[in-house]
């Protein structure tokens, strides 16, 4: 056994130690369905999709259905729970809806991409690995996990509670992340398609004023939620709220910047085009180029 599978192992253990806790404390004064607590019925069966897709995937050394499967557990999940809860309050059915309509965004946005360009260079080592592979999925079961933790704690908690300030100002900020994510991968596909660009980095659109503006969108709708949510939780849920605080360093100290920034450098490190886009545009949170800006250059 490699170190690299080693670590992947203690990954594993690590994800699923994390996610029982997450269970746990997100079960706190929560409905339960046939005595089993419906949060953390939710969380197991995340889990347990994410382990089931992982099998076939491995056999077949492919990637393609990864983001399919993980929109789809998140469309599931709050389908199940808001029918396990037997309720339909309106702001569980808004939380319901916000969830559903970004993931159906998100996911068929991912997959689209997948098909068209055969790979996903975030799995072209590691899929060929039991170990390495299971932990990417693994991983992506505690992301649907807590990303979700506010959210399905509140459309679980046995109390409910009108929508008030706080609940539309988090309204209010979903759709700016929605939209702001949702357009910025708009630009970059329409960037792509374009065979003038190819090889190219997009800096024209919100990607003038950002290098990875779509992950600000998905903070910031994941704050929307999460504010949406609070009003309901109690006791040990309000652990529920480090959903965005986990979407925040899970993309900008972990999976998402670090990696994508690092192959840039190593692509375009040497032109000085992209050297000084880099330079002058803020890596996550959108403001003016420091300089002037340009068209869109090299990706």
């Amino acid at each position: 056994m490699t170190k690299a599978e080693r670590t992947a192992w203690i990954s594993v253990a690590a994800v699923v130690i994390v996610g029982a806790l997450l269970g746990w404390a997100g079960s706190w004064g929560g409905l339960r369905a046939g005595g089993l607590s419906i949060f953390a019925a939710t969380i197991a069966g995340v889990f347990g999709v994410q382990w089931l897709a992982f099998l076939p995937s491995f056999a077949l050394r492919t990637e393609r259905v990864y983001d399919l499967v993980g929109s789809g557990t998140y469309i599931g999940s709050m389908i199940l729970a808001a029918a396990l809860s037997g309720r339909a309050d309106p702001r569980g059915l808004l939380l319901v809806g916000m969830v559903v309509v970004w993931a159906t965004r998100l996911g068929s946005f991912l997959f689209l991409r997948v098909l068209r360009a055969g790979k996903d260079d975030r799995f072209r080592e590691i899929k060929q690995s039991f170990a390495r592979f299971l932990a990417a999925w693994t991983i992506q079961a505690l992301w649907i996990s807590f990303t979700l933790g506010a959210v399905l704690a509140a459309i679980t908690a046995t109390d409910t509670v009108p929508m008030e300030t706080v609940g539309w100002i988090g309204v209010g900020v979903w759709l700016v992340g929605f939209t702001f994510e949702a357009v910025a991968d708009e630009q970059k596909r329409r960037f792509r398609a374009d065979p003038a660009n190819r090889g190219q980095f997009i800096r024209s659109g919100l990607w003038s004023w950002s290098r990875h503006p779509n992950y600000f969108g998905e903070i910031v709708l994941w704050i929307g939620a999460a504010l949406v949510a609070a009003p309901t939780l109690r006791g040990w849920a309000w652990v529920t709220m480090l959903s965005p605080v986990f979407v925040i360093l899970l993309l900008t100290r972990i999976s998402g910047i670090p990696i994508l920034e690092r192959r840039a450098d190593e692509r375009w490190g040497e032109d000085a085009d992209y050297r000084s886009y880099r330079a002058r545009t803020s890596v996550l949170i959108p403001r003016p180029p420091r300089a002037a800006g340009g068209r869109a250059g090299n990706r």
